[in-house]
């Protein structure tokens, strides 16, 4: 998981594999078949160990303004965890793909593309709860979130450290305060 996380699908070779899990090529298809079923397990242990902070984040009792909050900042620290890769496996494993990996490719997608269908659930409700305003987009509000913790994951990968990627969030944060109070005023209008 970790060397598929650190160099990408297509990047990470056999080799490194034989010798990060001790072996033989013979071994790795036995017991996996091919690389890609490899990466796709991969990815599930990483969706199991690695996305809690969004999964307590969404699913936290709280208003939707701090699951927010404990979302990015959450992102901010796994993002940039010491003796982990930078940044998140789903945005930067095969964003360079080939056409022969794009199969890859479209499963990051889908991991994607979940994470944000989870954020538009929980603003979902947090409109129902009308905790934020009535007038506001989950859908897009959803895609910006998303956006925010994509490039929080990019940034991690070149090297910012887990206050830079706070300081991204805070900001992050900042605008939709703004935003939501620009939309609060003007549907009392």
């Amino acid at each position: 998981m970790h060397l598929f996380w650190e160099h990408g699908y297509e990047a990470t070779s056999l080799a490194m594999l034989r010798e990060a899990m001790g072996l033989t090529p013979p071994q790795i298809y036995n017991a996996f078949t091919d690389k890609e079923t490899l990466f796709r397990k991969a990815l599930t242990r990483y969706h199991q160990t690695e996305i809690g902070f969004a999964l307590d984040a969404l699913s936290a009792p709280v208003a939707t303004g701090e699951a927010v909050r404990r979302l990015l900042l959450g992102a901010a620290d796994a993002y940039s965890r010491p003796g982990k890769p930078g940044g998140c496996l789903f945005v930067s494993g095969a964003l360079a793909a080939s056409p022969q990996a794009q199969a890859i490719a479209d499963e990051l997608k889908g991991y994607r593309k979940a994470s944000e269908a989870a954020i538009a659930d929980r603003l979902a409700k947090g409109l129902a709860m009308g905790d934020l305003p009535e007038n506001l987009s989950v859908e897009g509000f959803a895609k910006y979130l998303a956006g925010v913790m994509n490039g929080m994951s990019i940034q991690a990968r070149d090297g910012a450290s887990a206050e830079e990627l706070r300081d991204l969030a805070r900001t992050a944060l900042a605008a939709f305060a703004v935003e939501g109070q620009k939309q609060g005023a003007s549907s009392k209008e």
